[in-house]
């Protein structure tokens, strides 16, 4: 194989004397100043210088002293305070302002809790009448307070007669547990009967917390089982009981009676006017029913003087409307 380097005495000797190694193969390149051998000058700049340089440097930056953006950063101080220009005060502070007086401070006006809405529509607002009757009021220094001064005795709920309270708990009209117990049982006579109240109470920690106010007058005889209860309120352990109606279509509205059985005692208790009138005059915050003996209501509260008296009068009522039949 010959290239046009090689002198053979062709005829073509001449033509490849004048031929040269590509510049880019080569150290020989041209440069700026001395043009290629045996070609026109050239205005690109020479290759080897180009290599040196980067093609987008700047000529004016000094490569000895050029870093790149960011380089020169503060050292990392987690407290370091903002700097600011001296004499120029922070951007969007007016150096004459000065905090509110509270009188100046207008209230904002109360916003509404926004209703929340569930997979069945919205959620039923609150019966102010329900918040008030299941808010605790329930005062046992002053309820134990009433109960000295009118001759009443005290029991922690330990007494051996506090035993048979047992029995009201467990078979209450509202969802006591195995952990409720008789508590700061008062027991003495109003008017004509004999009463006995108490709180039926569980422990939390260490406190104990009367969550419900029994009050129960022992019935003479064997009285029928029965409940009577607010008609908007929900029943459970109702199972075998019928209910029994009155002739006061206002009454049925508001109150329910169920009874084991049908008869005329329990007939005389929702056809006595007085015991109508008194409890269409309740807010239907109480729940009666008979058991051991007694015959027992229950509020969710603790006891008080105020509900003390109320018991004792709705009570006396109904017991005198039951005993009519013996």
């Amino acid at each position: 194989m010959s290239t046009p380097r090689d002198h053979n005495g062709s005829d073509d000797d001449d033509a490849g004397r004048g031929w040269q190694e590509p510049a880019h193969l080569g150290g020989d390149e041209p440069t700026r100043d001395e043009p290629a051998q045996d070609g026109p000058a050239r205005d690109e700049p020479n290759l080897a210088d180009r290599r040196k340089q980067p093609r987008d440097s700047d000529p004016s930056v000094d490569p000895a002293t050029w870093r790149p953006a960011g380089w020169d950063l503060p050292p990392a101080e987690p407290q370091r305070p903002a700097r600011e220009p001296s004499g120029v005060e922070p951007a969007g502070i007016d150096p004459n302002w000065a905090p509110p007086q509270q009188d100046q401070v207008q209230q904002a006006p109360p916003q509404e809790a926004p209703v929340r809405r569930g997979l069945f529509g919205g959620r039923r607002q609150r019966d102010p009448e329900m918040e008030r009757a299941f808010t605790y009021e329930g005062d046992v220094v002053g309820a134990q307070g009433w109960a000295l001064q009118r001759g009443w005795t005290i029991s922690d709920g330990t007494a051996p007669e506090d035993a048979a309270l047992q029995q009201l708990i467990t078979s209450a009209p509202v969802r006591l547990t195995k952990d409720h117990r008789p508590g700061s049982v008062l027991r003495g006579r109003a008017g004509t009967l004999e009463l006995v109240a108490f709180d039926a109470v569980y422990t939390s920690g260490r406190h104990v917390v009367p969550e419900y106010a029994i009050t129960a007058a022992p019935l003479l005889g064997a009285p029928p089982a029965l409940r009577l209860s607010p008609a908007r309120l929900w029943k459970h352990g109702v199972g075998g009981l019928v209910q029994i109606p009155s002739d006061d279509a206002d009454f049925d509205r508001r109150w329910t009676l169920l009874a084991a059985e049908d008869g005329p005692q329990v007939r005389r208790l929702v056809g006595d006017a007085e015991v109508r009138r008194l409890l269409l005059g309740t807010d239907d915050g109480d729940e009666f029913w008979t058991a051991g003996g007694f015959l027992a209501a229950v509020r969710p509260d603790g006891h008080r003087p105020q509900l003390i008296e109320h018991h004792s009068r709705l009570l006396t009522a109904l017991v005198a409307a039951l005993a009519a039949g013996f």
